[in-house]
């Protein structure tokens, strides 16, 4: 079976950074990697990143969501806790569950974010 849509191969480090301007986060950006304007009908793939002592807000919404650690140590704050993340380590945050993201380490900490399109708020 053929298809329409073109194959991408993006740099990720060359998507440009913006921070993450939401109240309550602190030395983060993020980097639209792949989205509806790449062609993408379902998914969205982010890269965030945060600094040393940086982190995302607590916020929550109603759409699940998956991480994938790519770099640093850092932990997922949730209602129940607090979760160290480590190189490779996935994470599946589903709806609706309040969650912030901490760098624990003295190098920036990134991470891959998968969303449905459409819900790239944060």
């Amino acid at each position: 079976m053929e298809t329409k849509e073109k194959i991408l191969i993006l740099p990720t480090l060359g998507v440009p950074a913006e921070e993450v301007k939401m109240e309550g986060a602190s030395g983060a950006t993020i980097r639209k990697v792949i989205t509806d304007e790449e062609g993408a009908p379902h998914f969205a793939m982010r890269l965030f990143e945060l600094a040393p002592e940086g982190h995302t807000p607590a916020h929550r919404h109603e759409h699940e969501h998956e991480i994938y650690i790519i770099q640093g140590k850092g932990a997922l704050q949730t209602e129940e806790g607090l979760y160290p993340l480590n190189l490779c380590d996935a994470v599946f945050i589903p709806p609706n569950a309040l969650h912030n993201f901490i760098n624990q380490g003295t190098a920036p900490f990134r991470f891959l974010c998968f969303i449905p399109i459409g819900r790239e708020k944060l």
